[in-house]
């Protein structure tokens, strides 16, 4: 099933245009960001709006299809931030310098690992260098009102 127009519009706005796991604008984005499954399709996850968040290109394509991470302090399995029950201040800060995302737990670290959402794992670094500029133009990081769960 298609997501609808309206859906797409109210799940972009409930993610005050964000991506629900890394915080990035899509306004900032070469591209509008996706809509990721929070159950995957692939796990028998809906189209229903409560399924849905708003993530980057980046986020999504590195979650896929996975529920659960590696938090690397522990060593253990956690499941990963689901933007419809877990607030994203309770999981993550911002680094000093407002380039890193910190996990503040063992849900957020693995959600950090498994996303890679500070491209720690790629040469590129090209998320820390997006930042960096964001931060220049007074755009990054985003207010940190509390997203609200459902």
């Amino acid at each position: 099933m298609a997501i609808s127009r309206t859906t797409r519009q109210r799940v972009r706005q409930r993610a005050r245009f964000l991506c629900e796991y890394c915080h990035s604008s899509e306004e900032g984005s070469t591209a509008l960001f996706t809509f990721d499954h929070i159950v995957p399709q692939s796990l028998n996850g809906s189209d229903d709006e409560a399924n849905l968040a708003l993530a980057c290109t980046r986020c999504n394509g590195r979650r896929y299809n996975f529920t659960e991470g590696i938090d690397p302090v522990s060593q253990t399995v956690q499941r990963l931030f689901n933007p419809r029950q877990d607030l994203w201040p309770e999981h993550f800060i911002w680094s000093q310098d407002s380039q890193t995302i910190l996990g503040t737990s063992p849900i957020g670290r693995a959600t950090i690992n498994r996303l890679d959402m500070n491209d720690d794992r790629h040469d590129d670094g090209s998320i820390r260098r997006a930042r960096r500029l964001w931060l220049r133009g007074g755009w990054h990081p985003p207010s940190d009102d509390p997203q609200q769960p459902e």
